[in-house]
């Protein structure tokens, strides 16, 4: 039997009439998926009820959620070390804080993490030492690499990307939200960490947003890479790693920090 649309091209043309006929189906499916939905008068077609989010309870009064890992609440250093010692952190520990005591170096969370949500609260010195980096320079690292810093910018000017609240060497802050030197002050930090694939190759950038005192300060921006001081962000490959407090030889203090797994 001689098909319709000729003898060379019987297979093509066939092929190309079932995959125009498939195109036209689906669209006549979505077509009529469209039109029903629309005609719906019933709100109950449009819920959904699985997956049921499981149950949070906030905190409240400086307290964490009820899924957050507590990492400091002031009595002691359980869940921190001494970067590249291992040991027990030589910070003083004082009144329900934690205060950097000069050069008894970095200290970092004994858990790893990646995506997550991160509560710290800070004190910048109440005597104010030095101007612009020098002033209360402190710092926090997201996976031990990428840093928020810590600094007293109030009334002192530095490098716009290296005040409080910015990733340090990218990304400034949007506004400039610090307290007074000696006042508490808070970052939440929401953070997605960035992606490797098997050849260590980054397929996909971290992010980050930082309220700072209530104040959106860093808005889903774009991790460049590693915090440098001198050059450009690198990007070698790696998987969960600690939270880093920084030892800038200033005597900033922390308290109350938790965090939550994403």
């Amino acid at each position: 039997m001689r098909l319709p649309w000729g003898r060379g091209g019987d297979y093509y043309s066939l092929t190309i009439s079932i995959f125009t006929m498939k195109k036209l189906f689906s669209f006549l499916l979505l077509f009529c998926a469209v039109q029903l939905a629309a005609q719906t008068k019933d709100p109950k077609d449009t819920e959904v009820w699985e997956p049921e989010p499981r149950v949070v309870t906030p905190g409240t009064m400086g307290s964490p959620p009820s899924d957050a890992i507590v990492l400091f609440d002031g009595k002691n250093f359980d869940e921190w070390i001494t970067v590249g010692k291992d040991a027990k952190p030589g910070w003083k520990l004082e009144g329900g804080a934690m205060t950097v005591v000069k050069g008894t170096g970095d200290i970092a969370t004994k858990r790893s993490f990646g995506d997550c949500q991160l509560h710290v609260e800070f004190r910048t010195a109440a005597v104010v030492e030095g101007e612009g980096q020098g002033r209360s320079n402190s710092g926090v690292f997201l996976q031990s690499r990428y840093e928020v810093q810590v600094l007293d910018n109030y009334k002192n000017r530095t490098y716009s990307n290296g005040q409080a609240g910015s990733i340090y060497k990218q990304s400034i802050p949007l506004v400039n939200a610090c307290r007074p030197p000696g006042e508490w002050q808070t970052y939440d930090i929401f953070y997605t960490a960035p992606r490797f694939n098997a050849d260590s190759i980054r397929v996909a950038a971290g992010r980050v947003t930082v309220v700072h005192n209530g104040v959106v300060i860093q808005h889903h921006v774009e991790i460049q890479g590693t915090s440098e001081y001198i050059g450009l962000p690198k990007n070698i490959a790696h998987g969960n790693a600690p939270i880093v407090l920084q030892d800038h030889s200033n005597p900033v203090s922390y308290r109350n920090i938790w965090i939550r797994e994403l």
